[in-house]
């Protein structure tokens, strides 16, 4: 049910609130990632740049991890909330686009083009501090079959609505490792530097970042549920806690039973 309502949620914002079509529960209950750490993208797939050229995926991975965001730019409404939310986000990183990571975006919708990203890309640069690096963020489309085998292979499944002729789809980028493995997924349209920093981090095999990056994985647990990234002496605290609680109830226990087992002898 708790799917079921989020999937609706992000519907609500992707679509136009004055012709506004409900796609059913099942169809929403299907909108969501499945977490496919450890797999591979389709290295081989081909799509076509931002300049038009035909590249293939494997292009793009080697020297550092990748960022894939999965979009489609003629949405008017989370899709560019969710692009400027992260270019805000990288702006908190102390690393820089092009130098210790890449960021790659792809189109969801076969019938886009080289022409139909240059204004999405455009608008969120506006919103990156860091301009040196704007050349590695790479804006793909691509036709269906392999729109299909990069998305399976990341777990992103989305719906196409053909009334409203828009996509409801999930929220949320992907992590890859250098080798164009999955590596994490950080759920919503706001993202935590800090959870970023610790994806790279780890998506590399802590081959990047300082000794400090490094020692913040030891510090913090990633946690696949949330696609967050949580002090790990919190969570110690949280269990001692529950560990604590169920202490105090099974101590009640052996308290209760004592007196029962007294109060039967004295009768």
């Amino acid at each position: 049910m708790k799917t079921a309502l989020a999937a609706l949620l992000l519907w609500t914002l992707c679509t136009s609130v004055a012709t506004a079509h409900e796609l059913s529960r099942e169809e929403l209950s299907t909108v969501k990632f499945d977490q496919r750490t450890g797999s591979s993208v389709p290295l081989d797939a081909h799509f076509r740049d931002e300049n038009g050229a035909v590249v293939s995926l494997q292009s793009y991975f080697g020297p550092r991890p990748v960022i894939l965001t999965l979009n489609y730019f003629h949405c008017q409404n989370l899709c560019p909330i969710e692009l400027d939310g992260l270019l805000r986000s990288l702006n908190g990183l102390p690393f820089t686009l092009g130098q210790e990571f890449t960021l790659l975006s792809v189109s969801i919708d076969s019938r886009e083009g080289p022409g139909d990203v240059y204004d999405a890309r455009s608008r969120a640069l506006r919103g990156y501090e860091k301009p040196v690096g704007a050349d590695a963020w790479h804006v793909l489309t691509g036709n269906q079959d392999s729109i299909d085998a990069l998305t399976h292979a990341v777990g992103f499944n989305y719906v196409y609505d053909v009334q409203e002729d828009d996509f409801a789809h999930p929220a949320g980028v992907v992590v890859l490792t250098p080798k164009g493995e999955v590596g994490r997924y950080l759920y919503g349209l706001d993202f935590s530097a800090n959870d970023l920093r610790l994806a790279l981090v780890d998506a590399s095999a802590e081959r990047m970042g300082s000794i400090v990056d490094r020692a913040l994985l030891i510090c913090y647990h990633y946690d696949p549920l949330t696609g967050r990234y949580t002090p790990l002496a919190l969570n110690l605290v949280r269990y001692g806690a529950a560990l604590g609680a169920l202490g105090v109830v099974a101590l009640v226990v052996v308290l209760v039973r004592s007196e029962r087992q007294k109060a039967r002898r004295s009768a």
